[in-house]
């Protein structure tokens, strides 16, 4: 049972393969997977140069040699190894 903020208790159930056994879950990974892939289409044309429309934000050898040229835009995640070593490399350089 999980709490949440505005409607109080939340029941709730882990569905292991899910995308597999169930139609909702079928369809909200799809429904994700469309949106995702429009999403990072349009950030292809905010950030040119890391071929978002292509690779869809993956760590393709494209992606990766792009964040190494061009840097991590706000659109990283700072979790992602090769963008959190270049903003401690970045970090470490100014200190």
């Amino acid at each position: 049972m999980a709490t949440g903020c505005l409607s109080g208790s939340i029941s709730g159930e882990a569905v292991v393969k899910g995308d597999g056994r169930v139609e909702v879950i079928s369809a909200a990974s799809i429904i994700a997977k469309v949106v995702r892939d429009a999403e990072m289409k349009a950030f292809d044309e905010t950030y040119p140069g890391y071929g978002f429309a292509k690779n869809k934000g993956y760590g393709t050898a494209q992606h990766l040699e792009a964040l190494g040229r061009l840097g991590a835009t706000p659109i990283h995640r700072r979790t992602f190894a090769p963008v959190r070593e270049q903003l401690e490399l970045t970090q470490t350089a100014l200190f």
